[in-house]
């Protein structure tokens, strides 16, 4: 009765509050109001002790004596009785259709609902008639569960511990005992009553000890676990034991990186193998009739022979195993390996998984699991072997990317160098036959790494296989030796954004196995170039811009003018604030840009620091100009209240090159700090939504190829104030179209009802001038369970069509919570730098066409060096972009308020001229 909602309380229309009074006996309760039902006592009212003596003594006298049934009777009563006797004498239809009847007439939302929560109970018994009553929610009898779950254990003292349910039993038991031998010895009333509201309170205590005030609580303090506390949370028994189990076969290690291994490899200390294997070892051993029994058996494992070490050897093959890493935020968070036998004691990683795992080296572990059925074996090779896995589910993008030092090795390598006066290239211009020759010359020292040099080579142009002669680096030819033949020639410079799309292309074009090849070679490739390189950096590779003391006076100067018009009172404090704020932003995007040009022009390019970022190895423009720019502007220390984060005006002019003032320290230690406190307390949050959302989504599975709906969404580009978030190409790869789509210029069909938009199909769509398309959508899916294949669209994870059976709302909750929690776990704060985007500030014609505009209102102004413009001063001003022979709506765009429009209403533009600009 002390759960919400109260389904006691909901048969007889009783608050919580006042059961509580009758159960602990502190009200007597009217059940049966009799001939008093003139006197104005009412069935369930409340009636204290006096008022009841006062009731009894005023009654006649052969009232006392009639049958309980009959209706003149007046009965009262209190205690748990009291409620028997209620609830055996409701009438559930008579009640069901009251209730109904209140429920349509209520006029109060709440009262209804009240009434509508009743009614469910109600129903609810009446469906059950014949098996429940409602008089047997008042318990007789207590269960008492086995021994084994509340077990006495001795301990080393000659006493015992207990499990706290035995001592709330104990208790109950007294006391049911002592009033037992207080009935058979006829007690006073209000002895026994006092009894008999301890012996509830210790039933109470027994189920559920957590939700009482004044909770049992043992000697040192602790509040008593019942039966209730022992099974919820994730400590209880269904979390706890009975969905979370821990299982033999498995082990775990701290990882360190095998950079030797193959893809599909890991590597696994000796030790942990031969006790992970041990019953595999054992059977081997009596197969080949070294030993007889199975403890002698166990002997020789225990001891190590070095005849284990070859059984094991033998047992390994074709036996993956399972590696782990806490916590799994994504289903790439366990893969399968084929296991090496290594030395040490710790297992080693293929450096290219770590991004799936999301692990590192700084003393992370992993464990280990055994796959043991034949079924299981078969399963984690077919689609739990890393080289299986090289998209990332959800988005499929590939995740097995070279990172970090791969990366600053590859673009290192596949950079060019022209020759200066005073450094000069060795055999820049050259031109070779063939790749081969390009390897033996650099092998013989004739030519640099880095030289630009014209070599023939296998490509493909437009899908056709041609040999030209192309100008390109030493260092990107060697590179290409190990790029599989159908992909072509790669000519570019290497950066981890480009590696992910040729690894796409490459897995794309010559499958998985290929690509597998194709990855371990660039990551030996990368390794090796970036220690060959010799890539640190030293403090004087970290450039101060000759600028800065410029650009910071400059500053000064604006602001100095913005305090003397607020002074004047020409503008508002707010004003004043927000253009301080504006002025120090735009100091510090000058800065960082100008610093950039410095840094890339210094040594060509070749500036350590510089490499590292633009190679996307490590580092952000953010850090590198708090490196050597300037801190810039620091956000409040305080809770982000209505007016949003504020930012302090004063920026930290220094860098960390030249070291901060104390004050400067002082303010930027608190970004850092709270970004920490931050994490702390938000990582929770985000595992728990991750678990939420698969709860949610769990039972959504693709159950069919086609439901035949004929409903679907529309798609359109995202766009955030004229800027293309998310490209309509991005949107609909991958689905499936719900009617056919036609050029609108030409009239030609790009694409069928129902078929799949491949890459080649979106692209074309995103050329035309097609502004949206309508796409089939899970959403509007018609499958009876799950969700059918045509409306999900691809697998990312494979770059095909779904398949039956394919877990799709795992997969999704998978995808939104792990990135979720990624964030939270990386303080992204730049140690709490304030920063200002400069937004989008003019509109430029996509398209040639007639320039038609509704809705406008605008007044002209003399402009100095553009003639006269037209300022806008409607908010609702639309410009569509008309083709002049079919007369379509080629783009649409809304100008903003206060816009200076440079065309005419009905004028023709041509495409990339200016149409408007306006203040960001």
């Amino acid at each position: 009765f002390r759960s919400l909602p109260n389904k006691i309380g909901y048969l007889l229309g009783l608050p919580t509050k006042k059961l509580d009074s009758i159960i602990y006996y502190e009200r007597y309760v009217v059940i049966n109001p009799g001939i008093k039902e003139a006197d104005g006592v009412k069935y369930l009212s409340f009636i204290t002790e006096e008022e009841y003596l006062e009731i009894m003594e005023s009654l006649p006298k052969e009232n006392q004596h009639l049958e309980d049934s009959h209706p003149d009777k007046f009965i009262a009563d209190m205690g748990a009785e009291a409620l028997f006797r209620l609830l055996s004498r409701i009438d559930l239809d008579e009640m069901s259709y009251s209730l109904r009847y209140q429920a349509s007439i209520e006029t109060s939302q709440q009262r209804k609902s009240e009434a509508l929560k009743r009614l469910q109970v109600v129903e609810a018994f009446r469906d059950s008639r014949n098996v429940n009553k409602p008089e047997w929610m008042i318990i007789k009898v207590v269960p008492v569960i086995p021994p084994e779950l509340r077990p006495l254990v001795p301990l080393d003292g000659g006493r015992f511990a207990t499990s706290d349910l035995n001592d709330l039993y104990r208790r109950v038991i007294i006391r049911n005992n002592r009033l037992k031998r207080l009935i058979e010895i006829k007690a006073p009333e209000v002895i026994l009553r006092n009894e008999k509201r301890m012996l509830q309170e210790a039933v109470d205590s027994l189920f559920d000890n957590s939700r009482k005030a004044n909770a049992v609580k043992t000697d040192a303090n602790r509040p008593l676990k019942s039966l209730s506390d022992s099974l919820k949370g994730k400590q209880g028994r269904f979390r706890q034991n009975l969905l979370g189990k821990r299982v033999d076969y498995s082990a775990r290690s701290v990882i360190v990186v095998g950079p030797e291994l193959d893809l599909h490899e890991c590597g696994l200390p000796k030790d942990m193998a031969a006790e992970l294997y041990k019953p595999f070892i054992i059977r081997k051993l009596i197969e080949r009739g070294i030993v007889k029994t199975v403890k002698s058996a166990k002997k020789i494992v225990d001891r190590k022979d070095p005849v284990v070490w070859d059984i094991l050897e033998n047992v390994l093959k074709g036996h993956p195993v399972l590696l782990n890493r806490a916590p799994t935020l994504h289903r790439l968070g366990i893969q399968a390996f084929q296991p090496k036998l290594i030395e040490g004691k710790a297992i080693q990683l293929h450096p290219l998984v770590c991004t799936a795992f999301n692990a590192d080296f700084d003393g992370d572990q992993m464990a280990v699991h055994l796959p043991l059925g034949n079924s299981a074996i078969l399963e984690a090779q077919m689609l739990m072997l890393a080289s299986h896995n090289i998209l990332n589910p959800a988005n499929g993008a590939p995740i097995t990317v070279p990172s970090q030092d791969m990366v600053l090795g590859l673009y290192y390598i596949t950079k060019g160098k022209k020759s200066t006066e005073t450094e000069k290239v060795k055999g820049e211009g050259l031109t070779f036959y063939s790749p081969e020759e390009v390897n033996i010359a650099y092998n013989e020292g004739k030519i640099d790494l880095h030289a630009i040099v014209r070599v023939k080579v296998k490509d493909f142009v437009n899908d056709e296989c041609v040999h030209h002669i192309i100008e390109t680096t030493v260092g990107r030819v060697i590179f290409n030796q190990y790029v599989p033949e159908e992909v072509g020639f790669i000519n570019e410079l290497l950066t981890k954004k480009s590696l992910r799309d040729i690894i796409g292309r490459v897995l794309k074009l010559s499958g998985m196995a290929k690509t597998a090849e194709f990855l371990d070679a660039i990551k030996n490739l990368g390794f090796d170039s970036a220690f060959r390189g010799g890539l640190s950096f030293n403090l004087d590779d970290v450039i101060i811009p000759d600028e800065k003391a410029k650009f910071v006076t400059e500053g000064y100067d604006h602001v100095d003018e913005v305090s003397n018009n607020y002074s004047m009172g020409f503008i508002t404090n707010n004003e004043r604030y927000n253009q301080i704020i504006d002025i120090w932003t735009h100091v510090n995007a000058r800065l960082t840009q100008s610093l950039m040009k410095q840094l890339s022009a210094d040594k060509q390019g070749f500036n350590s620091v510089y490499m590292m970022l633009d190679s996307g190895a490590r580092g952000s423009k953010e850090q590198i100009r708090q490196l050597s720019g300037m801190r810039g502007l620091m956000a409040k220390p305080q809770k982000s209240t209505a007016t949003g984060p504020e930012i302090i005006e004063n920026p930290i002019l220094s860098n960390f090159k030249e070291g901060l003032s104390v004050l400067e320290y002082f303010i930027s230690t608190h970004g850092a700090r709270k970004g920490l406190a931050d994490t702390a307390l938000k990582t929770a949050d985000a595992g728990y939504l991750t678990r939420r959302l698969v709860d949610v989504s769990q039972d959504v599975i693709i159950t069919e190829e086609d439901c035949g709906t004929l409903r679907g969404l529309v798609a359109v580009a995202i766009k955030k104030n004229e800027e293309v978030v998310e490209t309509l190409y991005e949107r609909i790869l991958g689905r499936t179209t719900v009617h056919n789509v036609y050029h609108p210029l030409t009239g030609d069909l790009i694409v069928g009802t129902g078929q799949e938009l491949t890459e080649e199909l979106a692209h074309s769509i995103e050329d035309s001038p097609i502004e949206q398309v309508e796409i089939r959508s899970v959403l509007t899916c018609e499958s009876k369970k799950g969700v059918c294949a045509k409306c999900y669209g691809r697998n990312l994870a494979t770059g095909h069509m779904v398949q039956k059976g394919e877990a799709v709302g795992v997969i999704a909750a998978q995808s939104i919570g792990e990135p979720g929690t990624q964030l939270t776990l990386r303080t992204f704060h730049v140690g709490g730098t304030a920063s200002n985007i400069t937004a989008e500030s003019r509109l430029v014609a996509r398209y040639g066409g007639i320039a038609v505009i509704d809705e406008l209102r605008s007044v002209p102004k003399k402009n100095a060096d553009k003639g006269s413009v037209d300022i806008v001063i409607g908010r609702l001003a639309e410009l569509r972009i008309i083709d002049k022979k079919t007369g379509i709506a080629l783009t649409t765009h809304t100008i903003p308020y206060g816009s200076r429009l440079y065309i005419k209403p009905g004028q023709e533009v041509e495409k990339g001229k200016l149409i408007c600009e306006w203040d960001p």
